[in-house]
């Protein structure tokens, strides 16, 4: 539990300096410039692999703390079909991305709540507990703070087809195939 819990503020902490220390975080990518983005992209993966290393081991030997209904499963498959079309939108601006102005937080929730719905451990409760946490106070700051623009495609009336398109395909090659290779647990019994 040690790995994931340092791997969650690594990651995360990476990820809030614009959250908590804004104008900090634009001073220090100026003076350190492409070096600040190296820096964020080092600690981000470092991060995300400790994460993903450290939920592997805690999952080993696991501390129950609620044992969720069989038909949860169901419920997490429907939560889940949105997350990758907007995990999409988030990069190809287009009405999905007007409307909800940052999709790519509406789907870190989705995919938290869905899997803190169908798993009760402690490593899953910490995991995706920490990560729909940090993406409500993300949301919440990011009505007040200035909006960085995000490298995307260029804005097109065909994005939002493209994003739900590749979205559901990416959604139907997890689900049957990824989920249970990467992840070792089937979505689809």
């Amino acid at each position: 539990m040690t790995w994931l819990v340092f791997g969650l503020i690594l990651f995360l902490g990476v990820h809030s300096v614009s959250i908590i220390a804004p104008a900090g975080r634009d001073r220090m990518a100026a003076a350190l410039g492409n070096g600040w983005r190296a820096l964020y992209s080092i600690a981000s993966i470092v991060g995300f692999g400790l994460l993903i290393w450290g939920y592997g081991v805690a999952r080993q030997e696991p501390v129950l703390l609620y044992q969720p209904a069989p038909w949860m499963r169901h419920l997490t498959s429907l939560l889940m079909l949105p997350v990758l079309p907007l995990l999409f939108a988030a990069y190809l601006p287009g009405r999905i991305k007007a409307k909800l102005q940052h999709p790519l937080l509406v789907a870190v929730k989705l995919w938290a709540v869905a899997h803190l719905l169908a798993n009760g451990t402690l490593a899953d409760v910490v995991l995706f507990g920490s990560l729909l946490a940090w993406a409500v106070l993300d949301r919440i700051s990011f009505k007040s703070r200035v909006q960085r623009p995000i490298p995307s495609a260029p804005a097109s009336r065909w994005n939002d087809l493209i994003a739900i398109v590749l979205g559901l395909a990416a959604y139907v090659v997890f689900a049957m195939v990824l989920h249970v290779r990467w992840i070792g647990v089937p979505v689809v019994p």
